[in-house]
């Protein structure tokens, strides 16, 4: 059995490894050593994340997948939290969170006995449990978030989101040169409406 550390935050501005000293002491407590910390600054509300899948990947049946709490694991609808949790079963991982104390047996347990599946049954369910509060808390920000903006808007304090300037700089060097759209936006990520405005300013319909 191997322990498998998995560090996430929501953006990169965060410090995805800010728990990672809570984790290694969760490990030492009870003389285990985590083998292996994957580390990422994704969404939570995403399937798409790269190092918790290469750590599904990396496991052995009976491996623990060891998080600080269930919404680094998940924030997802309840469609996606389906397919990873299938994922998960399917590889036969155990999920071990510093804030569901009914998983922390599953760190030490190796015995397949009544017991050890009678925890793994309520640890299912209390997993269940607190990934849909997760999803609910993710879901209320952002229509707090939403509401906010709309307010905001009616008052005129609304700016929007800063111009990434250094970008838009590198975009209309690529406009100028003669680069194809889909070029431009396949290789910086741009949205098209971003190109568009951009695309006036180079022909001079926009100044700013």
């Amino acid at each position: 059995m191997h322990i498998r550390a998995y560090l996430r935050a929501s953006t990169k501005g965060q410090d995805a490894n800010r728990a990672r000293d809570d984790l290694l002491a969760f490990a030492e407590e009870r003389g285990l050593k985590i083998a292996a910390t994957y580390i990422e600054n994704e969404s939570g509300a995403s399937l798409k994340r790269p190092e918790l899948f290469r750590l599904l990947h990396d496991c052995h049946p009976g491996d623990v997948l060891l998080i600080e709490q269930v919404d680094r694991l998940s924030r997802l609808n309840a469609e996606d939290w389906e397919l990873l949790k299938t994922e998960i079963q399917r590889r036969r991982v155990k999920v071990v969170a510093l804030d569901l104390p009914t998983s922390w047996m599953m760190a030490t347990a190796d015995k397949d006995d009544i017991h050890s599946r009678m925890m793994d049954a309520i640890n299912g369910m209390m997993l269940d449990m607190l990934a849909a509060i997760a999803r609910k808390d993710y879901e209320d920000r952002r229509r707090r978030q939403a509401q906010g903006i709309v307010k905001a808007k009616a008052d005129g304090r609304y700016k929007g989101r800063p111009e990434d300037e250094k970008r838009n700089e590198g975009i209309i060097k690529m406009l100028e040169a003669g680069m194809s759209w889909n070029s431009i936006v396949a290789g910086t990520g741009c949205s098209r409406s971003t190109l568009a405005r951009l695309a006036k300013r180079v022909s001079g319909e926009i100044t700013s």
